[in-house]
């Protein structure tokens, strides 16, 4: 989808479907909102929970666009749909007869990161996963640090046992990692996540734990929970630190 430019100096708002092959050539959707075309933005890659799609991400990536940010929001092969939006790389899946377990999923994360980078990321990529596609790439970011910058895991955990990886395969990876990380959850899941987050070097780490309730996931970033407010903040904050953008020097 192509939109006109509001002004000489303003970003292009609109999203564009976009696929490309991931590790083992299963075809990926993503819808990327990229307003920011001067190279001087990091691109956020948005993944989603278990079934899930890239509808998770409806309200959220508009809002990253207003802080600066470039977004593309992916449909991994583990998921189902989200707000009205099937996953289009889940129906491929399922027609090829392949897999869809959460660890089958990493070749469509590592590929998303990695055309990310070549087409959006020139000023940075920085990982979002949500459930079990946020433990998958703090996975990533301790095992293959060149594909991202930055990570924001939103209620991680150690998932993946039923795939016959050990109790501590996630947290055994992040002990690796250099770059900034966020993590946040609902209020109930912080103790699925705290080993991970002590194992990690103290230096450029961050965490969020709601005084509400709070949701699983990306979920509770939607605009419709009122304390959305909150995790937004301190998304916000976490990213402005970290990952400063030429739009926030200008406001």
């Amino acid at each position: 989808m192509v939109v006109a430019f509001l002004s000489p100096t303003s970003p292009t708002f609109g999203s564009e479907i976009v696929t490309f092959p991931s590790e083992d050539g299963l075809l990926v959707t993503a819808v990327v909102d990229a307003p920011y075309k001067n190279g001087m933005t990091s691109v956020i890659v948005l993944f989603h929970q278990a079934g899930s799609s890239r509808g998770e991400y409806t309200d959220i990536a508009p809002w990253l666009n207003t802080l600066g940010y470039n977004c593309m929001a992916v449909d991994q092969r583990s998921g189902n749909s989200s707000r009205g939006i099937d996953n289009e790389t889940a129906l491929r899946a399922r027609q090829e007869n392949r897999l869809t377990g959460y660890v089958e999923a990493l070749p469509d994360i590592r590929a998303a990161l990695v055309y990310a980078r070549r087409h959006y990321g020139k000023a940075g990529v920085i990982a979002w996963g949500s459930s079990y596609s946020a433990a998958l790439v703090l996975k990533i970011a301790g095992h293959d640090p060149a594909l991202m910058d930055g990570v924001l895991a939103f209620s991680p955990g150690e998932y993946f046992g039923r795939a016959g990886k050990s109790a501590t395969w996630i947290k055994d990876a992040v002990r690796n990692i250099k770059m900034p990380v966020f993590i946040s959850s609902a209020r109930s899941e912080v103790g699925q996540w705290s080993d991970i987050f002590a194992a990690i070097e103290p230096a450029r780490k961050r965490k969020f734990i709601p005084e509400t309730d709070g949701r699983h996931g990306s979920r509770a970033l939607w605009e419709r929970y009122p304390d959305s407010v909150a995790y937004r903040v301190a998304v916000k904050n976490f990213l402005e630190r970290n990952f400063p953008t030429t739009r926030q020097h200008n406001d």
